[in-house]
């Protein structure tokens, strides 16, 4: 792992893609049987293709989202709640991984 500097962070992709690529994958792993498998591939790749990663300092990660992200996947058929419960899941365990990835948290 590369060690983490939050300077390096807001230059993502060049210095720390192979972390991101492994919180999101760890992340769609983990949802992957909790959840209907559309949903989550919809998201993955028309929503969260998009997204952006945020450090916020002290530790903490936000995942910023693209613009109106349920219309993204407007040709998957299922219900605004269960896209909102999905994209919810799968924002806060991306999160997560990112924290434990750069060890601000265990990875229990």
């Amino acid at each position: 792992m590369t060690a983490f500097d939050p300077e390096k962070f807001d230059d993502t992709y060049v210095h720390y893609f192979d972390e991101l690529q492994a919180a999101y994958s760890r992340a769609f792993q983990h949802l992957h049987g909790r959840y209907d498998s559309r949903v989550l591939r919809a998201i993955d790749h028309h929503v969260l293709g998009e997204s952006e990663p945020v450090y916020l300092g002290g530790g903490e990660f936000r995942i910023e989202l693209p613009d109106d992200p349920r219309e993204r996947v407007e040709n998957v058929p299922f219900d605004d709640e269960e896209f909102e419960a999905v994209l919810e899941a799968f924002v806060d365990r991306i999160e997560l991984e990112l924290r434990r990835i750069f060890e601000f948290e265990d990875g229990a």
